[in-house]
């Protein structure tokens, strides 16, 4: 029997699942990833750390399904979108930390790009100019740390997202390649042609020689030396995690929708072969490719489940992300409290990075389970606001939004989310889509499937939560949020 391995390397922890030919996971390991915050609004992390963690928790995975690297058909790789690695090409050292998707120390450097070039920009790239893709984080590398611009000219330096990172650590140094998802979110890669734009590295000042080469999410690319896990292994798929995340929640046509929960929080629509144009300030990005090129609009919320762990870690409301659901549900409301976790702005459909956090309408009355309550449905409300821009673009109410990621655990939240939304929620049996869907695109490459039908019967429904909410109430509340998020933009 083959079985595949994903490599799913996330904002907090590196993960590795091994699946068997149903797609069913056999066991699980995960190592913590440590992010730092040096000033305010920056996030960094180490890369070697990144590193050391996926591999450790690859091996612990092997083990523990009992068997061997030789087992294998073939890895999957996902990986947080955006974190910026630069390192040089001979050492395999990086010559700084990973500047992590949520750093906003480019924010005002966006701010005026967005005035002189924030049209031609998003034309090119489907996106809107904004410090959360790596561009300028590329260009803030080569501008800063000492000495590194001219070695980046001469052919010195290398640049990749995680997934990057990560195939160039598997194959020795020999392969530098991103696949089409994890490309079309630098903002150097031109959504149309598929292809890195000149133009556009011209304006970020990046030399051409640092870019990794682009291929399809679902091809062998090279192979893991055995040195890694005992074994050379195939390395057949690679995708962001949120577009593996569609792919594994069997999103193959257009106008299926997933939203994923995590430490952010993320709504994409697949739109087939049509590449999608946003007139509500959603994102064009390209989705996992097997064979054609596809398209899917995305919405991107910065923090969700960290607002979470924010309870847990700096307020001691809980001791366990887990806490959170019984508490809530301990009182019937927020009693008027409205959280809005803009800790680093205020993501899609907004894209304020000025605004901060604000916890509003406390009154001597307010408790420790109204504001666990309120930052839950924070992340309901946020959800809501991209659904109803994917709605307006599409012209179509969505019948359904699929979901996963850890906090879809908590049924609260899912029961709350159908409700403030007014669409059913489903929510699979496998909420760990994401490394299931570098799973599927892996074992399409390596022939363990056929093709994307075989996959799709793989997919069932754990449980659907149905709106009970009345029309009255939903609004109003909603008119409570939009009253909060005007008060975190003030």
């Amino acid at each position: 029997m083959p079985f595949l391995i994903a490599l799913d390397e996330g904002t907090t922890s590196a993960r590795a699942i091994i699946y068997n030919e149903r797609g069913e996971a056999l066991a699980v390991d995960s190592a913590p990833v440590e992010s730092h915050y040096p000033h305010s609004g920056w996030v960094e992390q180490d890369p070697e750390q990144i590193w050391q963690a996926q591999i450790e928790s690859a091996r612990r995975a092997l083990a523990k399904a009992g068997i061997t690297a030789k087992d294998l058909a073939g890895a999957g790789i996902t990986n947080q979108r955006e974190t910026t690695i630069v390192w040089d090409r001979h050492s395999g050292k990086a010559v700084a930390p990973a500047i992590v998707w949520q750093c906003r120390r480019t924010a005002a450097w966006c701010q005026e790009l967005a005035k002189s070039h924030g049209e031609e920009i998003t034309e090119r790239t489907g996106l809107i100019v904004d410090a959360y893709f790596s561009a300028s984080k590329i260009r803030w590398i080569l501008e800063n740390v000492p000495g590194v611009r001219e070695r980046a000219e001469a052919g010195d330096l290398l640049f990749g997202n995680v997934d990057t990172w990560l195939i160039w650590k598997l194959t020795g140094g020999a392969v530098h390649v991103t696949d089409v998802s994890n490309a079309s979110r630098t903002m150097l890669y031109n959504i149309e042609t598929g292809a890195w734009d000149d133009t556009l590295l011209k304006i970020f000042d990046v030399p051409r020689a640092m870019l990794p080469k682009i291929v399809r999410s679902s091809e062998i690319v090279g192979s893991c030396v055995s040195g890694h896990l005992g074994a050379a292994v195939p390395i057949a798929g690679i995708a962001g995690d949120q577009q593996a995340a569609l792919f594994g929640q069997a999103c193959f046509r257009p106008g299926l929708s997933k939203n994923t929960y995590g430490t952010g929080c993320f709504a994409l629509m697949h739109t087939g072969a049509h590449r999608p144009v946003s007139k509500n300030r959603l994102l064009a990005t390209r989705a996992a490719q097997v064979s054609d090129p596809q398209f899917a609009v995305e919405g991107a919320i910065f923090v969700a489940g960290a607002a979470v762990q924010w309870l847990r870690d700096k307020l001691g409301i809980i001791q366990t992300a887990g806490e959170s659901e019984a508490l809530a549900e301990s009182v019937p409301n927020t009693n008027g409290v409205y959280m809005v976790p803009a800790f680093v702005g205020l993501g899609a459909p907004h894209w304020d990075s000025e605004a901060r956090g604000v916890l509003t309408g406390l009154t001597g009355a307010t408790t420790r389970a109204h504001i666990a309550r309120a930052t839950l449905e924070s992340i309901a409300y946020q959800t809501r606001e991209l659904i109803s821009a994917m709605e307006a673009d599409s012209g179509e109410a969505l019948a359904e939004l699929r979901v996963d990621g850890g906090a879809t655990c908590n049924n609260f939240l899912m029961q709350f989310q159908a409700d403030i939304l007014g669409r059913r929620i489903v929510r699979p049996a496998d909420i760990e889509t994401t490394a299931l869907g570098a799973a599927y695109l892996a074992g399409l490459a390596t022939g363990v499937w056929s093709g994307s039908e075989e996959v799709e019967h793989f997919w069932r429904i754990d449980r659907a939560f149905e709106p009970k909410m009345s029309a009255d109430q939903r609004e109003s509340l909603w008119h409570g949020w939009q009253t909060a998020i005007r008060k975190c933009r003030a």
